[in-house]
């Protein structure tokens, strides 16, 4: 086996297979919110309506996605994955033809709502990894990082496709190629039936996961989630108030460019950290990358504050980045352990849920505070949201430490001697 730990996974027959087929899959999910805004905004005028609607479509998705997932663990991936895809494809087609033709705005609310069908491909993903590297610690850590790296690359690429797409084409061409794209992936994906995990009905009264009737009552898993909330704020608010910043500089088809420099610090911090060899416990990790990303997110706010130059806020949203995807990594890797065996997909994707969530949050929060603030003070939202992730860990790690402490210091119970 070669020592590069990136090519020890890819040596796993089937591995490279879904892996493509994945990252197609998920490259649209950079693009539709993008596209979504840009859309809206240029035929509605309404920074704020675009914000409610994307906003509106992940909440949706924060409800449906669970319930996707555990259909996913039931039945096995591909025979859910393929009909969801259709489902959301048809809303995404929905709402192009609200806007185009200037149907009412609650037409825009459901249509995007409709989209929250869209399977977890990137929790899928990482289920199969989970599945093919079982017992293997590092290299699931490693796994994990790749797959954070990923998602990176595909929010890093995606913006700058879908704002290219739209200005130059038309406003709608950014939504009409991410259906074909995340079609086409899905369905090459799904095709890989070799490295899919098999379906886990927990109907079986043998079952011992079917105990847990929710994973919310999962030791450490609220906090968890609502940490994914917090984070997902950082970025559903950086990525509205960054689009409004370059309009007011007249820059508006630049935005996807200034985000995908944010993606792309995220993107390589998490293959240098999956390459590095893990050190420490896994919550001390979590709060010292929470800590850093919290630190790291006052730069976009203080370049607006003091240059007012594009530049320099694209470089400081590129070193901002960097402290997003060992956050990340670390906090997936907390939801693999505490979720029981056979519901792997279930508990990533409540991760993502959060994830959604706050990015819904986010969204809506920017886009209230570009609109009744200014651009530049909206950069204050993802400050604060990354403040509450850093709080919410460092909870999560002092609980950690005092039930240590105590069960330490419980005394050991007293040696019975037999009779004889």
């Amino acid at each position: 086996m070669p020592h590069n730990p990136y090519s020890r996974l890819f040596a796993i027959p089937g591995a490279t297979a879904f892996t493509l087929g994945n990252l197609v899959a998920r490259l649209p999910m950079g693009m539709f919110s993008v596209s979504a805004v840009i859309m809206i905004s240029g035929a509605r005028g309404s920074y704020a309506l675009a914000g409610a609607v994307t906003a509106t479509g992940l909440a949706a998705t924060a409800v449906v996605a669970p319930w996707t997932a555990r259909l996913v663990d039931r039945h096995g991936q591909a025979r859910v994955a393929v009909p969801a895809t259709l489902v959301a494809a048809l809303g995404s087609l929905s709402l192009v033809l609200c806007v185009r033709y200037g149907a009412p705005d609650w037409t825009l609310f459901a249509s995007y709502a409709a989209t929250a069908t869209t399977p977890n491909t990137g929790g899928m993903s990482r289920a199969r990894w989970a599945h093919l590297l079982k017992g293997d610690a590092r290299a699931v850590h490693t796994a994990n990082s790749f797959e954070q790296a990923a998602d990176e690359l595909c929010f890093m690429l995606g913006p700058v496709l879908a704002a290219f797409l739209c200005g130059s084409l038309f406003p709608q061409a950014g939504t009409l190629i991410g259906v074909v794209l995340l079609v086409t992936g899905v369905l090459v994906f799904a095709a890989q039936r070799a490295t899919e995990p098999p379906p886990h009905d927990r109907r079986d009264p043998t079952d011992t996961s079917a105990a847990t009737k929710s994973l919310l009552r999962a030791r450490g898993m609220p906090a968890l989630l609502i940490g994914f909330l917090a984070t997902g704020a950082v970025f559903g608010s950086l990525e509205i108030v960054t689009i409004a910043y370059a309009d007011g500089q007249g820059h508006k088809a630049a935005a996807g460019v200034v985000l995908a420099l944010q993606a792309a610090g995220s993107c390589a911090a998490g293959l240098v950290y999956g390459a590095a060899k893990p050190r420490g416990s896994l919550g001390r990790r979590h709060l010292l990358c929470a800590a850093a990303m919290a630190a790291a997110m006052t730069l976009p706010l203080l370049a607006v504050a003091s240059t007012g130059s594009l530049i320099v806020l694209s470089v400081a949203l590129l070193c901002a980045g960097m402290a997003t995807a060992p956050t990340m990594v670390t906090a997936m890797t907390l939801v693999q352990r505490r979720t029981p065996e056979g519901r792997l997909n279930e508990g990533m994707t409540l991760a993502v849920t959060g994830l959604l969530g706050g990015i819904a949050c986010g969204a809506a929060c920017g886009g209230w505070a570009v609109e009744h603030l200014g651009a530049a003070a909206g950069y204050g939202v993802p400050v604060a949201a990354a403040c509450c992730a850093l709080l919410l860990s460092s909870a999560q790690a002092c609980a950690t430490s005092t039930r240590a402490r105590l069960r330490r210091r419980r005394p050991a119970p007293p040696h019975v001697s037999s009779a004889v």
